[in-house]
């Protein structure tokens, strides 16, 4: 698949992957709409694209929580270039805390924003990919998202969740030409931890020592375009953590007592 004029919708566009994503689809020629709650930090993004890509740039200030409006939001979307190619779930949030004390507060934001906003952002877009006979549906899940860990049991509930709905929707689809893509990070250098909520549900504001030595957001958003041009049902990028997914599934017993002793924050 060649993204060269293909209007491109992607959430969690002002920041982290979401922005190395935009300016590398931006320099491939891409049609942008760009979407996340903060239309200042958008319009700071759009502005640091190249000049002649900015025409082709629409933003669209959206909140994944506020699930009743995404119908809307979805025909906005539509309006700006005729129709919508490809959908880039990239929104979300994540966690930093013990189950034992993490308020169910917090578990349910979690879910409101990485899964229900999510599936239902997608599922409202859906007739417009099937009266097209076309579309793309790619999702940034997460390594977690295959086995979870200490610390973000909330988070990895969410991934995991994103999982199951997403290969269920690619065999229902699959006869209509619509793709599903699963993109798994492992550690990227972004403000993801610094954003991450506490037990209480208040901002960790402190960056994750692996997170600072992951793998920087360009090089990870070229990784996963190539995935979205092959058209891959899942993929997993990163360092070498990417290999437990296999481990795991190999030697879960060994993979189980490796994980209670990892450093994971």
């Amino acid at each position: 698949m060649n993204l060269k004029n293909k209007v491109i919708w992607l959430t969690g566009a002002s920041s982290g992957i979401g922005e190395a994503l935009v300016y590398e689809l931006a320099h491939r020629g891409a049609k942008l709409i760009i979407s996340a709650r903060r239309k200042i930090e958008l319009e700071r993004v759009k502005s640091s694209c190249p000049a002649q890509s900015q025409g082709s740039i629409a933003l669209l200030p959206l909140d994944l929580t506020q699930q009743n409006t995404l119908k809307l939001m979805v025909e906005a979307a539509i309006s700006f270039f005729g129709h919508v190619d490809i959908l880039v779930n990239n929104g979300g949030i994540s966690q930093r805390s013990l189950a034992l004390n993490t308020s169910i507060d917090v578990y349910r934001k979690l879910m409101e924003v990485n899964y229900f906003g999510t599936i239902e952002l997608t599922r409202q877009l859906l007739p417009h990919f099937r009266e097209r006979k076309s579309g793309h549906i790619a999702v940034v899940s997460s390594l977690v998202g295959k086995f979870g860990t200490p610390y973000r049991s909330g988070y990895a509930a969410t991934k995991h969740a994103l999982h199951g709905f997403f290969d269920s929707l690619r065999a229902e689809v699959y006869t209509e030409n619509i793709k599903v893509t699963i993109i798994c990070p492992g550690f990227i250098k972004t403000n993801v931890t610094l954003n991450a909520l506490t037990e209480n549900g208040e901002k960790l504001n402190k960056m994750d020592e692996a997170q600072a030595k992951g793998m920087k957001a360009d090089v990870f958003a070229r990784k996963m375009i190539r995935a979205i041009e092959r058209e891959k049902n899942e993929v997993y990028i990163g360092g070498k953590e990417k290999y437990a997914v296999y481990l795991k599934r190999l030697f879960p017993n060994l993979f189980a007592r490796i994980l209670r002793k990892a450093k994971v924050r």
